[in-house]
């Protein structure tokens, strides 16, 4: 990896790499081969997602891992792909955290656009304090409930149903997600 030219992308005056470019090495290099790239969903909610990357080396032990969360209203790109935005920096900071494309950070040129937008996006107003003692439930919209559906198929069953106890739904509704 030594002499390998990482594509970089200049953010206030320093250079970091680009998420995809650590896939590609990581994929082509010769230094991984047989080893693999995996996702868990921590959190899906209708407003936020936390997943945890790991990468497993041709034994199938976990070697590292990278953690990333995202907000829908932090961009405009996550008004509709926060939960793609997510598990794609978990992957960048798995990387990084296996030691490629750090030269200049472990941070991905795409992780530090993530939080300059969010700095950028006012900050909400304080709720008023509620004397309610339950949760407020959120609807569950057609495409969360997609999302849900394929986040089951993937093999995370456990954290869609977690993120079911935030959502109204119908017994019959949640069958449907999860199978």
């Amino acid at each position: 990896m030594g002499r390998y030219q990482f594509k970089t992308t200049n953010i206030k005056g320093k250079q970091y790499v680009e998420v995809n470019e650590r896939i590609k090495y990581f994929r082509e290099s010769g230094d991984y081969k047989g080893w693999s790239l995996t996702s868990e969903v921590y959190h899906l909610d209708a407003d936020s997602c936390v997943i945890k990357a790991s990468v497993l080396n041709d034994k199938g032990e976990i070697v590292a891992t990278g953690f990333a969360q995202e907000d829908k209203s932090s961009s405009y790109i996550n008004k509709t792909s926060y939960v793609e935005n997510c598990e794609t920096s978990a992957w960048g900071r798995a990387l990084a955290n296996l030691g490629i494309g750090i030269d200049t950070s472990i941070a991905s040129s795409n992780e530090v656009a993530m939080a300059i937008a969010k700095d950028k996006v006012p900050a909400k107003k304080a709720d008023k304090p509620t004397t309610e003692s339950k949760p407020t439930l959120k609807t569950l919209t057609k495409e969360i409930k997609e999302k849900m559906i394929l986040a089951v198929a993937d093999g995370k069953k456990e954290a869609v149903e977690k993120a079911l106890e935030n959502y109204k739904c119908t017994a019959k509704v949640r069958k449907e997600i999860l199978g």
